[in-house]
């Protein structure tokens, strides 16, 4: 299939992990290949589990070969023959625990040829901090209050090197510390302890495990002197995950850019998302977070090696409206993600007023933004994104303003929703940041309103992306999102659906209605050309993208739900209405 240029794609875009409908990519083929989803999908972004991964449900990569369990490449080009450009993400900032390069460290120690792939924390920091009771280094005090930090506590993970030290590097997001049970013998080299004495220390230890509780606020009682050697033993017999932040100052990280930026190409991607790229330039004295040059002396070069894989790329940011980074991004050229508009519709929605949302609509039509739109996805709903910040001491203006902002999270919240958000190194929370909904669920379940919720997104400029959830009305799953404690709240929104429950939501009037306006929106010439935004009341939505002779015009009630979709095809006037 010959690629085309992203800037000239208009289409509608899926958004599904391989096996968000059954159980591998080839019922998600199932699925595209059904005739009521015919001319609905020009592109789909498959989320990370198409390669090998074991944490954060695909964004910690062990490597870019195909998840032989989920994808084959005879699923690849079966999407070829159904003309969907594909999309996929590369993890700039980090690699897991597993992946060879991480491995063949924890293997080898200070003789691996890795050794510098990764961020040893201290090395980073030497000079710069004194050392905790932990044997981390501790930056001084202002170096540390500019680092972003994504969790509670310092970004580091510790881990065993060859020579039984272990060894903090740098971690910004997900880590999982699993202890395991002791062995039968676990406890017997240790001098001191005879047998007898060493079962009943395994058994207070591993019931301690099973409990959950902090192994070393244990109290060993006349074996308190020998703490350290029992702990030394209980570390030995811990697995771990982990996203290990990689040292983009290291030629070698750059030959895996380009070694991985060619398997996407290979395997048929025409856009790579860069996942947390704003987090790979690390300098002492600076954010760890879009630090300035640094970050585009990154971009660029990443960029040069996309364009030379016929790729484009759309940088992955979350930041507030007020910082104005997405301007930065896109006066550069470059795509950005509107993650403003799920925010903004459940505002517009909820209030009946169409002012903030056509008030960006407008922002992205005068500056040229290329965007690509949303209102679920494999992550949660944005809210910090909505935020005014102050800047060298000048306040600029959100979206909405906090008291709006408020309003929003408390109803996602009284629906069901679950907040995640952002600490300082002590572990404060500082902000809030996403809540993890279904987009259906953050509405109330209301039919009417997510119908008219699609309709808001696929008039609005950009390319926009559907979540497959979303689609068929999907509700917050609870039980999932139980199941794994806090670091699980994501998969609220991530319930893969059998192909019997795509077959009966094919029959629902919402499924249908959505399809019927994304297959216009895929399809139809005006929205290759411009949108005009129609002055009408602050209750009203009034819309219209024309090209030539070919029209499509929304007016949309915001009090009622109602809405109507009247559209030129060959001459022919066409509605679609919402009720």
């Amino acid at each position: 299939m010959e690629k085309q240029n992203v800037s000239s794609i208009q289409g509608v875009m899926l958004n599904a992990y391989p096996d968000s409908v059954g159980t591998q990519l080839n019922d998600v083929l199932t699925l595209l290949q059904h005739p009521d989803l015919e001319n609905v999908f020009s592109l789909f972004y498959i989320l990370p589990t198409f390669f090998n991964s074991d944490l954060d449900r695909g964004f910690s990569i062990i490597d870019y070969e195909l998840n032989s369990e989920l994808v084959s490449k005879t699923d690849l080009k079966a999407l070829e023959a159904l003309n969907i450009q594909l999309k996929f993400d590369i993890v700039l900032n980090h690699l897991s625990v597993a992946s060879p390069q991480f491995k063949d460290l924890l293997e080898k120690g200070e003789q691996s040829q890795f050794k510098d792939f990764f961020i040893h924390w201290n090395h980073f920091w030497e000079g710069n901090g004194t050392l905790n009771n932990d044997g981390i280094l501790l930056p001084r005090e202002a170096l540390l209050n500019k680092l972003f930090m994504r969790k509670a506590g310092l970004p580091v993970l510790k881990v065993p090197f060859p020579d039984g030290s272990e060894q903090p590097y740098w971690n910004t997001f997900y880590q999982d510390i699993n202890y395991n049970p002791l062995p039968n013998d676990a406890l017997d080299k240790i001098e001191g302890i005879s047998t007898k004495q060493a079962e009943t220390l395994r058994e207070k230890i591993n019931t301690a495990i099973a409990e959950n509780r902090d192994i070393s606020q244990l109290d060993f009682e006349d074996f308190e002197a020998l703490k350290p050697s029992i702990l030394e033993v209980v570390n030995q017999h811990r697995s771990y995950l982990g996203q290990m932040d990689v040292n983009a100052q290291s030629p070698m990280v750059w030959d895996f850019y380009r070694e991985t930026l060619q398997k996407i190409e290979e395997y048929g991607g025409s856009i790579v998302r860069l996942d947390a790229f704003a987090y790979l330039h690390k300098q002492v004295g600076q954010s760890n977070f879009f630090n300035e040059p640094g970050t585009w002396d990154y971009l660029e070069r990443i960029e040069k090696i996309a364009t030379q894989n016929a790729l484009t790329i759309l940088p992955e940011i979350h930041a507030e409206y007020g910082l104005h980074l997405h301007d930065k991004i896109a006066e550069k050229g470059y795509f950005i993600y509107d993650f403003f508009l799920p925010g903004l519709t459940i505002h517009t929605l909820e209030t009946g007023n169409g002012k903030a949302l056509l008030r960006w609509a407008k922002e992205i039509l005068h500056k040229g933004y290329k965007t690509v739109n949303m209102l679920g996805c494999h992550d949660g709903i944005p809210v910090l994104d909505l935020k005014g910040k102050t800047v060298d001491g000048e306040y600029h203006q959100g979206l909405l303003d906090d008291q709006e902002i408020a309003a929003v999270m408390d109803t996602i919240m009284a629906r069901g929703g679950r907040v995640k958000n952002l600490y300082d190194p002590s572990g404060k929370k500082i902000s809030y940041y996403q809540i993890n909904a279904t987009f259906f669920s953050a509405l109330g379940e209301d039919e009417n309103k997510l119908i008219l919720a699609r309709a808001l997104q696929l008039f609005m400029p950009g390319i926009p992306q559907i979540w497959y959830l979303d689609l068929f009305m999907g509700k917050n799953d609870y039980a999932a999102a139980d199941q794994g404690g806090s670091g699980n709240h994501k998969e609220i929104n991530r319930t893969s659906l059998s192909l019997k429950q795509v077959k009966e939501g094919l029959k629902k009037k919402g499924v249908r209605k959505q399809l019927e306006m994304m297959r216009l929106r895929n399809t139809s010439k005006a929205f290759l050309g411009q949108l005009s935004i129609l002055e009408t009341s602050d209750a009203k939505i009034n819309m219209e993208w024309s090209n030539q002779n070919e029209k499509a015009h929304l007016i949309a009630d915001l009090k009622s739900h109602r809405f109507t979709i009247q559209h030129t095809q060959n001459g022919v006037v066409k509605v679609i209405e919402s009720h």
